[in-house]
């Protein structure tokens, strides 16, 4: 289920009837939730406490919420939760290693994500007791493994459950839509639909990090955890509407298990690909990527730094130069840092020591874990000799690095990132990067790059 506020009557003032397919569908749902009679209802909300490398599980015997920050004069809705369901779920992903719980945020009111879905769910059927749980910044995996959790848990207590993934799809559907356009989005909402159309959770699990970023979606995480309760099972799919009037996707599906299937099994399907890609990869990786990885990994497990390997090509061991040094788990960064200028003695020395730091320094992410080695993916970005830029014209996104400078501060951006697709963007990035306002005097320079992977 999607959850724009504008749909409830009160917030939307008349706006909400442009989106009546919608309604409908919440309708429909409702209906069929009071048919089945659920002793709880497990809420999968986007914009509950979300951390980046935790699951949040809301704690409480009670919960409430209502909209009055979108201009509602409705009560609040109460409800009692299923406080058994939370510490055995806790307990579960615990026995099972999954980073989810209770801790953290302890007083939250239900968020707009749950109480959209509900306002409708309530007006079919209340005796029901609530759990709800956040999305995170960990991976598909994790997420599709943290909806088994929830399976196994509810089987575990006997209870009739109805798990509702709340998450609108892309939010840049159109040019006056609050958040713009990008070819990413009905490309995103098409793809997405199409899943939910056929059951296939084995999409929901393979989108590309960088397209969802530029589809600006908000429910993919919600629907690899629903994925995951549905493990093993067939699935019978009721798609019931899809609307994008305001520029954000709207879609309502509902999936009902018919059964054991092995052969959707998608969890260890994805892991399994997963660990062959990243072998060929590191089959493929050339001498300046192994050495990134050399070097932090010598680090990380022994502690010590690595020594310079024999027999290195001439360019790593004669030249130098700046270099980044980039690291990527489960399609997401998870570190980078690099050197705009040579700062050691040949670019191997440069790498190794741009490796250690990405892994260890980066101030975005906690130092990489040694169960982690073997996951991350990485990338060497070797930089060309910098020249001035006296205009947008001599830059190109795609091409060339950009460095912008006032006085001692500087920023630079490498070339051909996802979604930097103009100069203007490049060097928006490069100023904020750099604590430059645009309206305060810098200087621009360019630089190539030679990018190993």
């Amino acid at each position: 289920m999607p959850h724009p506020p504008i749909i409830v009557p009160s917030v939307g003032k008349g706006e909400e009837q442009k989106i009546q397919k919608t309604a409908q569908a919440y309708a429909h749902a409702a209906e069929e939730i009071a048919r089945m009679k659920p002793e709880t209802l497990v809420v999968l909300s986007p914009h509950a406490v979300a951390y980046a490398d935790y699951l949040h599980i809301s704690p409480g015997a009670t919960a409430k919420g209502d909209l009055s920050e979108f201009g509602s004069a409705d009560p609040p809705l109460e409800f009692d939760c299923d406080t058994q369901f939370v510490a055995a779920l806790s307990e579960e992903a615990a026995r099972r290693r999954i980073p989810a719980g209770t801790f953290g945020d302890k007083h939250r009111p239900i968020d707009h994500g749950a109480l959209v879905p509900l306002t409708f769910i309530t007006q079919a059927y209340r005796d029901f007791r609530l759990v709800r749980c956040s999305i995170s910044g960990l991976s598909a995996l994790t997420h599709y493994r943290f909806g088994q959790c929830i399976a196994h848990t509810a089987e575990l207590l006997d209870r009739r459950v109805i798990l509702i993934a709340s998450g609108d799809l892309s939010h840049k559907l159109k040019g006056s839509g609050p958040y713009g356009y990008a070819e990413e989005g009905p490309q995103f909402d098409r793809e997405v639909t199409a899943a939910m159309k056929a059951g296939d959770f084995m999409r929901f699990l393979t989108f590309d990090a960088d397209f969802c970023e530029m589809a600006a979606e908000c429910g993919l995480p919600s629907f690899q955890i629903m994925a995951g309760t549905f493990d093993g099972q067939s699935v019978l799919p009721e798609f019931l509407s899809y609307e994008g009037t305001f520029g954000v996707g709207y879609a309502v599906c509902g999936f009902t298990p018919l059964g054991p299937d092995d052969s959707r099994r998608f969890g260890k399907e994805l892991e399994k690909g997963q660990k062959e890609t990243l072998q060929k990869q590191k089959e493929n990786e050339d001498e300046y990527v192994r050495l990134a990885r050399l070097s932090l990994e010598t680090w990380i497990t022994k502690g010590q730094r690595a020594s310079l390997p024999e027999n290195l090509p001439p360019d790593l061991k004669e030249r130098r130069a700046g270099v980044f040094v980039s690291l990527k788990k489960d399609g997401q960064l998870r570190g980078c840092i690099g050197t705009i200028q040579a700062t050691r003695s040949c670019i191997a020395e440069e790498i190794m020591q741009n490796a250690v730091s990405a892994g260890t320094q980066d101030p975005r992410f906690d130092s990489v874990y040694e169960k982690e080695l073997p996951e991350l993916v990485y990338s060497v970005d070797v930089l060309g000799k910098a020249e001035p830029a006296a205009s947008f014209e001599e830059l190109d996104a795609i091409r060339y690095g950009v460095i912008v400078r006032n006085g001692n501060r500087c920023g630079l951006l490498l070339p051909n990132l996802p979604g930097v697709k103009t100069p203007q963007e490049q060097v928006q990035i490069a100023l904020r990067k750099a604590g430059i306002r645009e309206t305060e005097p810098y200087t621009m320079e360019r630089f190539e790059v030679v990018r190993h992977i």
